[in-house]
């Protein structure tokens, strides 16, 4: 395996060389092989014996330039100059087989110059729930960073109560976040943050460089990816947690997971992290926090852009988001297709699917069971055969009507398209996930894990991976939870 230290010895004056600290009786209990064989990594590298004496041992490949990465962030809308990695050390980066460089990030390393008087562990808990969750936004279309390898231990650790120390090798473009610029920004530190923009120019906006303001290339590129990834989080109904600005990639992928859930019934106000009492990264929120995020970073462009331009580029956000997102939903629903021009029908179609997402509101029906159910019988609404969708819901007799709506609505689309019924449903099978990281699936994940059996987590993976696909052995992931164990908020230490 061989490193790269581009971000260890072209940034050394804004971070901190860190070696990791090892914890009781590590071993290696899940691994990425598909993603490792992407990185061309052999898969022999992440068994424990060899793994280990990479990470650790004094000639260990990992460990010779591990470095902490020195930032701030907006915490809850408070701006926090002391933060870090306080418990993360970036490895270095490897080339993959394609030829892009990816970030090997240590989580739970150990103290750090950023840890804050804190122990700068990771807990077995919260390193399975990052694991499985950037799996399934994977899978989902949705960019996120990835586990490579997930390392279970003795190492007692406390949290709100006793827990097993982990450790996790995460993947992604660079650990470069909205904080780091903000840093160098307020801090009052411009040649560390030309530093900054130099080093992210040369290896992750090199096509910026051909603007005629390359700042504001970077800085659209930024605010159009944030705004594609939140459009996706909202159609798919995913709940990041704690969108502080230290927590948000420049890259628009999703990380940092803590807190996070996917929704049970549709409640577009639900709060997934039981510290954020006033409901500040609520679920519908979310859309508006990428933009106060994207404002926050802004500052950091001042010395670069001028204020107009940035506005112009704030302005873009709404409406890549808004188009992305309806698009997502018109394409959950079978109401999208490239084939044709659909602008004499927009008006109809919007109706439709602001229709469906009222029944599922005013019902609080489950967001996902929803939208596979009528992708499952969808040819029943050819046939119209209503019941086998409407026996889902309390009004059946109101999802009949939108039922019918949305047959004719087809019928128009079709002698358009020449699309047909059984196309579509194929479509909509292949983008309606018929599983999905239910917070109540983790939770039993976890538990059979600290007893050391992963079985459980390797299924979920399996079906988290291909989540449309149909996995009869795994029929029972694929059921909404019963009523006690939904909507499970968790706190910020998860």
């Amino acid at each position: 395996m061989q490193l790269f230290h581009h971000y260890a010895s072209e940034l050394s004056e804004i971070c901190s060389q860190v070696k990791p600290f090892p914890v009781t009786r590590a071993r290696v209990a899940m691994r990425n092989e598909t993603l490792a064989k992407d990185l061309g990594i052999d898969i022999a590298e992440l068994e424990t014996p060899a793994l280990l004496s990479a990470l650790f041992s004094n000639d260990g490949e990992l460990q010779k330039n591990s470095i902490a990465q020195k930032y701030g962030g907006h915490q809850f809308g408070q701006w926090n100059p002391h933060l870090g990695d306080g418990r993360g050390l970036l490895l270095g980066e490897i080339k993959s087989p394609a030829g892009q460089f990816w970030d090997l990030h240590l989580k739970g390393a150990g103290p750090t110059p950023y840890s804050r008087h804190a122990d700068g562990r990771a807990v077995l808990r919260s390193t399975i729930r990052e694991y499985l969750a950037s799996e399934a936004l994977y899978a989902l279309g949705i960019p996120s960073s990835r586990s490579l390898c997930l390392l279970t231990s003795e190492e007692p650790v406390q949290r709100e109560q006793l827990e097993r120390g982990a450790m996790m090798i995460r993947t992604c473009e660079s650990h470069l976040r909205f904080g780091h610029f903000e840093f160098f920004h307020h801090s009052n530190q411009p040649e560390q943050l030309e530093a900054l923009f130099a080093y992210s120019f040369k290896y992750h906006f090199p096509e910026c460089l051909d603007s005629d303001s390359p700042h504001q290339a970077m800085f659209q590129t930024i605010v159009d990816n944030t705004a594609l990834m939140i459009a996706k989080w909202q159609a798919y109904g995913f709940n990041h947690g704690v969108m502080n600005t230290d927590n948000m990639s420049i890259h628009g992928i999703t990380f940092d997971y803590g807190p996070y859930a996917f929704l049970d019934d549709f409640i577009p106000e639900y709060v997934c992290n039981r510290s954020d009492h006033n409901g500040r990264y609520a679920f519908d929120q979310q859309p508006s926090i990428g933009l106060w995020n994207l404002n926050a970073l802004a500052h950091a462009f001042t010395p670069f852009m001028q204020i107009e331009d940035i506005k112009t580029v704030l302005m873009s956000y709404e409406v890549t988001l808004l188009n992305e997102y309806q698009t997502l939903m018109k394409r959950r629903l079978g109401l999208y297709e490239q084939a044709f021009n659909e602008q004499k029908l927009a008006a109809e179609i919007d109706i439709v699917v602001s229709e469906w997402m009222d029944i599922l509101k005013d019902e609080t029906a489950d967001f996902h069971q929803s939208f596979r159910v009528v992708s499952e019988h969808l040819l029943s609404i050819e046939n119209q055969e209503y019941n086998n969708i409407s026996d889902f819901f309390v009004n059946a007799e109101r999802v009949k009507s939108w039922c019918e709506s949305y047959r004719d609505i087809q019928q128009k689309l079709f002698d358009i398209s020449g699309n047909n019924w059984a196309k579509t449903q194929s479509n909509m099978l292949a983008v309606n996930p018929k599983f999905i990281l239910r917070n109540h699936l983790a939770q039993e994940a976890i538990a059979a894990a600290e007893d050391d059996d992963f079985s459980l987590c390797e299924a979920l993976i399996t079906v988290l991976s291909s989540p449309f696909d149909d996995h009869p052995e795994f029929a029972r992931f694929a059921k909404p939870p019963a009523d006690p164990e939904k909507g499970i908020a968790l706190s910020c230490s998860s």
